[in-house]
């Protein structure tokens, strides 16, 4: 297999056309920090990686709006957008190599998805380039211009299958003056349900909101079914927070940072662990979070207030009869995440539903010779 490191857009749109015209199998790549996640990496002809398209190519600090090309580290990214104190809440994991295509092929997110949303919710305008050859462009600068905006959500998540994304505009968000984390403990997962559902209905509007079972609690220093609860705004604020949150424990700045990047980072640090390992998404409602937590008997992180969990497993034949069981349940479930070395061994996506045969019209579309990351949409495209 070749590489090829285009050092612009133009340079990326002519190889891909290239590679195309000769029915070459293609592998698109940034960082490389998602090969664990999605699909198995297939034999391919050629790499095209969007690593030196790491440029700014538009910051309106006044407007929040920001454009910037897909190879852009999102360390760097974050770091600029903080000098102005402002971000792009997604936290994703894998951050310390994740590029922004990678993050957007991914529809990567983190705890902040609670009051934030997800990469469908940030970004306002999107380049990306086809194996016709062609350069689309959807959407604007303008946060309110939703031109073509559904082009650029059918690449968020679809791990680069249709087209390669070469360029985003994100809609940003001003830092708050402060951030709080709380944490509560509890010995029954319904006891901390119940302390959800106190919270959701009441005024507080936390950026994040996080549970942990044991098992997960245990491998960040803390116990039993684990509330997190994170916070930002003015001393006004945060002081009806600590009000309303009697009995929770508030972490100190440097304790927040350090537990919040072990939520983040939870997946990646458990599969350096566990060679063998896997992770399992489960997508469930509010009231059924408490029982698919039970379900799960390895290490579990929910977004406690989107009912999506992370199951993560030692060894991956584990998490291939969880998934299938999970499945029978009625859990829409995904193997997310396993190491590349076990992936190709497994069923990843046992159950696509009822919207696939509509992406697999889209892949035919836009891909009708399916050469364009082949298998790294979960295996099924």
């Amino acid at each position: 297999m070749r590489t090829l490191e285009p050092a612009d857009v133009a340079e990326l749109v002519e190889a891909l056309r290239e590679a195309a015209s000769q029915r070459e199998n293609i592998r698109v790549s940034g960082g490389r920090s998602k090969d664990a996640a999605g699909g198995p990496l297939q034999a391919a002809d050629v790499e095209i990686s969007t690593r030196r398209l790491n440029r700014v190519l538009a910051y309106e600090p006044d407007d929040l709006t920001i454009s910037v090309e897909a190879g852009l580290p999102w360390t760097q990214f974050s770091t600029l957008l903080a000098e102005r104190r402002q971000m792009a809440p997604l936290d994703p994991p894998f951050a310390d190599r994740a590029t922004i295509g990678g993050i957007l092929a991914a529809n990567s997110s983190g705890p902040r998805r609670r009051l934030y949303g997800t990469a469908r919710d940030m970004i306002i305008g999107m380049r990306f380039a086809t194996l016709e050859g062609k350069l689309v462009e959807s959407g604007g600068m303008v946060v309110k211009n939703a031109a073509g905006l559904d082009l650029a959500r059918l690449m968020i998540g679809s791990f680069g299958t249709l087209a390669v994304i070469v360029s985003a505009n994100f809609r940003l968000h001003p830092i708050p003056r402060s951030w709080r984390t709380f944490l509560r403990s509890f010995e029954a997962p319904a006891l901390a349900i119940a302390e959800r559902n106190r919270i959701l209905t009441s005024v507080l509007q936390p950026a994040a909101l996080d549970l942990l079972n044991p098992a997960a609690a245990e491998r960040l220093g803390e116990k039993g079914y684990l509330l997190a609860l994170e916070a930002g705004g003015s001393e006004t604020v945060l002081a009806r927070y600590r009000r309303e949150l009697a009995g929770w424990r508030e972490l100190s700045e440097g304790e927040a940072h350090g537990f919040w990047g072990g939520v983040r980072e939870f997946t990646p640090g458990f599969l350096a662990d566990h060679g063998r390992g896997a992770v399992v998404r489960i997508s469930t409602t509010l009231s059924g979070l408490g029982q698919a937590l039970q379900y799960a008997r390895v290490p579990v992180i929910a977004r406690a207030a989107s009912g999506v969990l992370w199951a993560h497993f030692e060894d991956f034949e584990d998490a291939q009869t969880f998934v299938r069981s999970a499945v029978a349940g009625g859990w829409p479930a995904v193997v997310e995440f396993a190491s590349p070395a076990v992936k190709s061994a497994m069923q990843l996506w046992p159950a696509p539903g009822p919207d696939f045969a509509l992406m697999q019209r889209l892949k035919d579309h836009f891909d009708p010779h399916h050469l364009l990351n082949r298998g790294r949409l979960y295996g099924r495209i």
